[in-house]
């Protein structure tokens, strides 16, 4: 598989991982880290720098593997802003 889509196939299986997180603030702060990260890496031209970030991408693409899975296992209540329950009204 080619370096590009060895690299874009990663990027969106962190992505799929870091949605499944229960914690609504890790969620957030794993998607824009991923998103982040991403961006920053996108102009590297040299081949050693990129293999150590594809390796840390796998190794961070486990971590949140785990997290998720412990995430469920201690999962709490959902946050105010996760429910998307609608108000009712007064004048309903």
């Amino acid at each position: 598989m080619s370096t590009r889509r060895l690299a874009k196939s990663l990027y969106r299986q962190l992505l799929r991982e870091a949605e499944k997180l229960p914690s609504y603030n890790f969620r957030l702060y794993a998607l824009r880290k991923i998103r982040d990260t991403f961006q920053t890496n996108k102009t590297i031209n040299d081949f050693e720098l990129i293999d150590r970030e594809i390796a840390t991408a796998k190794q961070s693409l486990e971590m949140l593997r785990r997290q998720a899975i412990i995430g469920h296992l201690y999962s709490a209540e959902k946050l105010v802003i996760e429910n998307k329950k609608r108000l009712k009204h007064s004048d309903d």
